[in-house]
């Protein structure tokens, strides 16, 4: 260099020590100026250049117009070059006149004018490449300036010094040439438009990334405005943006599918060149035989081909951060040295203080574009795998399907997809980590030698420590989750058989098993969190054990070993440092074992056998005929035997073909044969024409009506209207709360099975298709239904008369009526041919009609036993009465909005008491009070969940809420926990502080005395700080179990005692909510937040009053910064609450879609909408990213401010330290330094837990919220309680009762009057709505009256408990419910009535034989909601639980439709013997059950209209007369 530099005037050394370090007044020299200086941002432009070229060759956004900004940064390029030349010809000039410039006056201008005409080109060269805003050039252009100042101060001084300027011409060149690259600067921070052909005017509301500039990505600027609406108001979905191109799954989910082909290509030509391998030699065999993993095509390489590069980008952040986090240890060390020497120039500490700061903001800037990156990485792996998923899901063949469950292919999805985005962020730990543990180790040798390798040593030995304690809490857990489990299935039980519960008074018993399960659960609770202290204990004392370890033993080894601060804080940050890998270490490899399951399951789903395409042929088919099968063999899987063989079956065009069979002889099979959902062993299938098909289990969607019918056909009202009308439906849409408007429920739950089969039809009528392939769809209504079907809509006379018809029947009545019939027998065709010929032939099908035709007329018979009036009513209203109360209870409580629809439904029809005799009316709808007016649909949409979320959600939380918290955690544990923290944080400093005067003594001596009392201390503090984090985790731990135990039973306890009213009006999934998703917030989550937020608040505090109490200068700074930090928060915690909410309420619909498609995917494919499926599929994928991404980017956004904040602590505890080093000695700078150094993550983490928080304790209010709702009469009333034996007689009796469902609403029964003398039998009839199941709910006091009384052999039931009244009645309700449990827990709860009792009534309820005959006898499990029993055996089992209860008064609520006619003869004749000296009260729907009763009661219209014995009723020719006549009993 210093040859370069040449002799002469400008001759000067390159570097020289005594002018640039020691001195106070520092400088570089001309030489060291004029080449290295000037040559920085040369070199960096010229290595930057290769990568970006190859980068902006792949990324052209289309050119940008040349705008007066371009021209004129270009305009300073050709300047800047200019200036240069200007400066290499002035050198030449010098040359030719004889004074000989150093060499380095060519080489410098030579170097910066190419550099510079190389920045001017990239200008260019990036506008047609569409660059807004260029990065690389912004560095340069820094690089330029911050190297210019340099000469620009010296080059003043000198002048000032020497009195001239000696270089004139290069003088003013430079500073001309300074001020352009400030220029250039200022210019380059602005962005350019947006190119040319960019579709921003297409997007309403563009994700502002895209455009944002350099600075603006750098930190994350562009994201403030979302912020700042966020704390505005809440943000709604309209706020959020739409994607940026490549997070979208479009583009994701094609990248990844074509990476995923070119694996299997690869795959099978590696199959291809094995096989013929395979005959060469045994010793091939072998090999190939040892590696038939290769066979299958890699899923890992196949992410590694879509989302490598990125990976790789985002692994460059990673290195550059790591390396610069063991910059500021040096750099303290430095500092350490500066204060320990007074004589050391001052501006050496500045120097100091400001590379730290500008260290740590690159280390912030850095590590923040790490996460960005990796984490929408992460976002895209899992877009990619739901996408790819969810296409498999679509075409994999039945026998796949057959072995992975719906609930299997979900989890691929949510579970397991999920696993990869969390992994993503710590999968470059597999290099990073060990790469930081090695500069560690490398950096604490130096510093300390040998003795590292103790503290390494204790490290090591307690990573299988932390291994062992997560281990223990994972089988915690698992085991927490089944308890869990149970209580909730048991929850939703017991709110599914609320009414029967009550009527029984058996909540006790019920309430008993909860709070076991529950205890149990709390045990657990509590051992796992002990071992959560545990682990925070080994968390919080790993780095101080280490230090005390590691220092231990280097004063030890050797007495001339001594300790300074240099040495101490030193070793203390690094092995902070070493902290960080060493503890995620463990959750990365459990992470990767999870994943690596994981990717094997999603590749192994993905290698599946897929539908053949190919197998039905739909271009060419012989003229005249619409369905050709040639010799066709189909079987379900391959290693089936065939499901069909051998078919002939030609349709011509236009034909109406049945298709009949015995069960199993393979109806079904042979319409899935026709849409190619078989695999075909041999023969052809030719469909022509686009296809319907009628499932024979109805598949509906979670939309509503309309849209399940139109089935994503645009509306044509005439087709539309003929399709509703000929399928029966319009009398349905009358009663559905939104009409054709009304959402329906998962797997159509709002809807009775006969009209889930006539939707499904209607969507088949209105496809308008060719073929309709209709399997069995008449089975599932009425018969009188069936018939109109028929005749409107598959009959010669219906919609479809001139379609081509394949219709599975079972029903015989239509026969004759078909083109003609096929009959199957075992997979092949018996005969095919006309009814009449068929009939004649006297074959299989003789038989199929002899062996149908019994069960046909039961089916008359039991048409016949209902009241003759409908058989002259208008057909749909009464079908209308019979579909809607079909047995359909399948409710799933999570589905809220859909059940408070079907609630309603139900509750209205079971306040009009569901019975037939309506005179063939459609069912009236009762007039809705304001409070029970069913929402519109589109209203009720928005109802469901929603309105409750919201109410919560919105705004800040309540400080009331936290208060209610600590007072369940206990005040007392509450204070003692802040204490314990406060104490624990004071301990910590003590130690530290103690460790600073320790190095501060190393001064006095050569040697360090009394080392020995020095470590007692120490230890002894560090040791206190561990025991008191233990303590207060224990405290916090109980305190939290209280908490949980407390809210759980109020909960539990309100809801036992809320009214019926209550569970009317409130969706089970919304109660259940409260008891799963909440109350394991208050169990798990709530508590390790609190901790976690303590734990950063006083690492925070303690902090900041270390680096007060040795720097006090700081004081001033803290206001500012907390300023600044709090506003930050603020903006931060509001828009994050929301986008959280957002994004959980976007996401479960990608996954019951996703279930709902694989469930109905036989019809998506019948109908041709697989694409449009796939396309919904990605909205909603789509719709949750455009949450989940600015989630993401909120976390970025705050890092970046809250790490600036600590980063600027971290200046200003170096800057004061400098200001004030005559003061302080060097261990207190040492301290405070290192404290300040560890503050950045605490101040982050402590705003991530307070949002937590937030989020979560919300979770309080709502389980608060049910804990307060009003509850009924008490269960018991002391000093009011009948008498033993009450009642004796059984006498009844109504004074001028009234009464309603709810305040607000009408009444129900009007001041009734009447009374039923002991052993009456009464029968109770009227028309639907008269009152009869409410007067039966008043006795037992479900009902509250509104006016007047009810007396029970004289006593007024309103004054006794409600316990008290109820265990003395009885009923046998309407629907038999029962629950999951023995039989004997069924049938006697609480235990009161020996063995023989039990059997006796099982006999008398004509159990005996059923029960004696399985194994278990009477601990016989039943099922959830008795799913085991039939559902006349149920009704048997609440007919043994009235016998068993034998009580004076029994109140009989018959059963409708639910019920065979033998089971009813059973349940009459039980009654007549067993409780013949009882009152008995019948609500009857089949009058010949109670014309022999002493009297009938009449009600309409609630009031009473007729009270006699029946003979004198139809002596009176009244309402019964009509109603027996009708019934043809009179």
């Amino acid at each position: 260099m210093d040859t370069l530099c040449g002799s002469g005037e400008l001759g000067s050394k390159f570097w020289d020590s005594n002018l640039s370090v020691h001195t106070d007044n520092p400088d570089l020299t001309p030489c060291f100026q004029n080449s290295l200086l000037a040559w920085v941002p040369c070199i960096y432009l010229w290595a930057a250049l290769p990568c970006y070229l190859f980068y902006l060759q792949y990324h052209r956004q289309g050119y940008i117009v040349l705008s007066h900004l371009s021209r004129l940064k270009t305009a300073l390029g050709v300047l800047l070059w200019c200036v240069s030349w200007t400066d290499l010809f002035y050198s030449f000039y010098g040359l030719v006149h004889g004074w000989a410039p150093a060499p380095i006056f060519f080489v410098t201008p030579l170097v910066v004018g190419i550099t510079m005409l190389l920045a001017t080109l990239l200008i260019q060269y990036e506008r047609l490449r569409g660059v807004q805003s260029s990065g690389v050039l912004i560095i340069f252009w820094f690089l330029c300036v911050v190297c210019g100042i340099i000469p620009f101060r010296s080059k003043i001084l000198s002048a000032m010094t020497e009195g001239k300027i000696l270089d004139p011409f290069r003088f003013t060149t430079f500073y001309i040439y300074f001020a352009l690259v400030l220029f250039s600067l200022i210019l380059s921070c602005f962005r350019e438009k947006p190119p040319f052909f960019s579709p921003k005017n297409v997007d309403p509301n563009p994700c502002p990334e895209a455009e944002a500039g350099f600075l603006s990505r750098l930190s994350f600027w562009w994201f403030t405005k979302l912020a700042i609406r966020g704390y505005r108001r809440p943000l709604e979905e309209r706020d959020l943006w739409s994607l940026n191109k490549e997070d979208r799954s479009e583009t994701v989910v094609q990248r990844l599918l074509e990476a995923w082909k070119q694996q299997q290509k690869q795959a099978a030509q590696r199959r291809a060149s094995a096989a013929p391998g395979r005959t060469v030699s045994s010793e091939d065999e072998e090999l190939l035989g040892a590696r038939p993993r290769a066979r299958e095509p890699s899923f890992l390489k196949t992410l590694l081909a879509t989302f490598g590069p990125g990976y790789l980008i985002s692994s460059c952040f990673m290195l550059v951060q790591d390396l610069l986090a063991f910059v500021n240890p040096q750099l303290l060390s430095i500092l350490i040295r500066f204060i320990s020497n007074p004589t050391a120039p001052n501006w050496w500490g500045f120097l100091v203080a400001g590379l730290m700061f500008v260290c740590s903001v690159m280390q912030t800037l850095i590590l923040h574009q790490y996460y960005h990156c990796i984490f929408a990485m992460g976002l895209r792996v899992r877009t990619g795998i739901i996408g790819v998923v969810y296409r498999k899901a679509l075409v994999i063949t039945n026998s796949v399907k057959r072995e992975s469950a719906v609930g299997e292919m979900v989890n691929l999805m949510s579970v397991d997809a999920q696993r990869f985005m969390d992994l993503a962020p710590f999968l470059n730990l597999l290099w990073s980590g060990p790469l930081q543990i090695i500069l560690a180790l490398y950096f604490l040798w130096q510093n300390l030698g040998p003795s590292v390798l103790a503290g390494l040593a204790l490290m090591v030995l307690l990573i299988p420590l932390n291994g062992v304690v997560a281990m223990k809490m994972r089988t915690f857990q698992v085991e927490q989750m089944k308890f869990k489990d149970s209580r909730i299935k048991l929850m939703s039980e017991i709110l599914g058989g609320i009414k029967v519960l009550k009527l029984y008074a058996w909540e006790p018993s019920f309430v008993q098993q909860v709070e076991g399960i529950r205890q149990s659960e709390l045990r657990l609770l509590r051992q796992a969190a002990y071992l959560h202290a545990i682990s925070t204990f080994i968390w919080v004392c790993t780095p101080f054990l280490v230090t005390l370890i590691t220092l231990g033993v280097y004063v030890s080894v050797d007495p001339n070993n001594v300790l300074d601060a240099e040495k101490a804080f030193v070793s203390v940050s690094l092995f902070n440092i070493l902290k960080n890998p060493l503890s995620i270490l463990p959750h990365l490899l459990s992470g990767l074992t999870q994943t690596s399951v994981s990717l094997k399951r999603i590749q192994h789903f993905l290698s599946h056998d897929e539908l053949d395409p190919q197998c039905v042929e739909r271009k060419t088919i012989a003229p005249g005929y619409a369905v050709i099968i040639d010799n066709g063999t189909f079987t379900w899987a391959q290693d089936l035997p065939p499901t069909l063989h051998s078919l002939d079956i030609p349709v011509p065009k236009g034909a109406l073909v049945a298709v009949v069979g015995p069960v199993g002889c393979g109806k079904s099979s042979l319409v899935s044969a026709l849409l190619g959902e078989m695999e075909k062993l041999e023969g052809k299938v030719y469909v022509k024409g686009s296809v319907a098909y009628v499932p024979q289990q109805a598949w509906i969607q979670n939309c509503t009506l309309q849209e399940n019918v139109l089935f994503g056909k645009a509306l044509d009202p005439k087709c539309y209207q003929r399709a509703l009308e000929a399928c029966a439906l319009l009398a349905d849409l009358e009663v559905l709360p939104g009409g054709d408007k009304t959402e329906i429920g998962e797997k159509g739950i709002n809807l009775s099975g006969g009209q889930r089969q006539r939707v499904s039809l209607a969507r088949a009528v209105y496809s308008d298709a060719d073929i309709f392939l209709l399997d069995d769809p008449l089975s599932a209504v009425d018969s009188h239904v069936a018939k109109h079907i028929f005749d409107q809509v598959i009959g010669p006379e219906g919609v479809l008369a001139n379609k081509t018809r394949v219709l599975v029947t079972h029903g015989i009545s239509f026969l004759p009526q078909t083109d003609f019939i096929i009959v199957l027998a075992d997979g092949q065709v018996s005969e095919v041919g006309t009814y009449s010929a068929l009939l004649q032939r006297n074959g299989s099908f003789a038989n199929f009609l002899h062996n149908y035709a019994p069960s046909k007329d039961e089916e008359h018979l039991e048409e016949d036993s209902r009241p003759a009036a409908l058989e002259d009513a208008d057909d749909e209203d009464v079908l209308l009465i019979e579909d809607t109360l079909s047995s359909h209870t399948d409710l799933m409580d999570n589905e809220p909005i859909t059940y408070e629809v079907r609630k309603q439904f139900m509750r209205q029809l079971s306040s009009m008491s569901s019975d037939g005799e309506g005179q063939g009316r459609p069912v009236p709808r009762r007039r809705l009070g304001p409070a029970e007016k069913v929402v519109p649909a589109l209203e009720a949409k928005a109802n469901g969940m929603l309105i409750e979320e919201e109410k919560v959600g919105m705004g800040k939380v309540k400080l009331s809420v936290f208060w209610d918290y600590a007072k369940a955690v206990g005040l007392w544990t509450t204070f003692v926990i802040c204490l314990l923290y406060v104490g624990q944080s004071a301990s910590a400093i003590g130690a530290n502080i103690w460790l600073s005067a320790w190095t501060n003594e190393a001064a006095v001596g050569g040697r360090q005395n009394n080392t020995s009392q020095r470590l007692g201390v120490y230890a002894t503090l560090g040791i206190l700080q561990g025991l008191l984090v233990v303590l207060s985790s224990i405290m916090m731990t109980v305190g939290c179990v209280r908490a949980a135990r407390l809210l759980h039973q109020a909960l539990l306890h309100n809801k036992m005692r809320s009214p019926q009213s209550f569970f009317d009006t409130t969706p089970s999934g919304r109660i259940l909510n409260r008891f799963s998703k909440d109350i394991y917030v208050i169990d798990e989550v709530l508590a390790p937040t609190i901790l976690m937020l303590l734990n950063s608040f006083f690492t925070s505090v303690s902090t900041l009053v270390v680096v007060v109490a040795s720097t006090p200068l700081f004081a001033v700074v803290i206001l500012p910064l907390a300023v600044f930090y709090i506003l930050v928060q603020r903006f931060y915690v509001a828009t994050s609450r929301q986008l959280k909410r957002l994004e959980s309420v976007s996401r479960s619909p990608i996954y019951s879609h996703f279930s709902e498609t694989v469930t109905g995917s036989s019809v998506i494919r019948a109908y041709g909408r697989s694409q449009d499926f796939e396309a919904i599929s990605d909205a909603k994928v789509d719709y949750n990213l455009r949450s989940c991404y600015p989630n993401m980017s909120s976390n970025r956004w705050l890092g970046v401010r809250v790490e600036f904040v600590g980063n600027c602590i971290v200046f200003f505890a170096a800057l004061f330290a400098v200001i004030e080093r005559s003061r302080l000695s060097p261990g207190m700078v040492g301290l405070s330094v290192s404290y300040a150094l560890q503050v950045t993550f605490a101040l982050n983490w402590m705003i991530r837990m307070l949002s937590d928080l937030e989020s979560n304790i919300v979770a309080v209010e709502r389980v608060k919220e049910y804990s307060s709702t009003e509850t009924e009469a008490p269960w018991v009333v002391k000093g009011s309680r009948p008498p033993a034996g009450w009642p004796t007689q059984g006498e009844v009796e109504f004074q001028n009762y009234s009464v309603r469902y709810r305040p607000g609403l009408d009444l129900v029964l009007k001041d009734l009057s009447l009374r039923v003398r002991g052993g009456e039998k009464v029968g109770i009839v009227g028309r639907t709505g008269a009152g009869k199941s409410s007067m039966t709910l008043c006795l037992f006091l479900i009902l509250e009256a509104a006016e007047g009384k009810i007396y029970i052999d004289g006593l007024n039931v309103a004054d006794i408990g409600l316990h008290d009244l109820r265990s003395q009645l009885t009923i046998i309700p309407q629907d038999p419910i029962l629950f999951s449990g023995t039989l004997r827990m069924n049938l006697d709860p609480f235990g009161n009535y020996s063995e023989d009792d039990i059997w006796r009534a099982l006999e008398l309820s004509h159990l005996h034989t059923f029960v004696s005959s399985q194994p278990a006898g009477l601990d016989f499990l039943c099922s959830e909601g008795g799913e085991n029993l039939s559902v006349g055996q149920r009704q048997l089992v609440c007919l043994a639980r009235a016998l068993l209860r034998k009580s004076r008064i029994l109140v009989l609520d018959e059963a409708t439709a639910a019920i065979d006619l033998e089971t009813d003869d059973l349940i009459q004749a039980t009654i007549r013997t067993q409780f013949e000296t009882c009152t008995v009260l019948t609500i009857a729907h089949r009058l010949n059950t109670i014309m022999d009763y002493t009297r009938v009661l009449v009600l309409d219209k609630g009031t009473v209209a007729e009270f006699d014995s029946p003979a004198n009723l139809i002596a009176a020719r009244g309402i019964f007369y009509g109603m027996a006549r009708d019934a043809g009993l009179a």
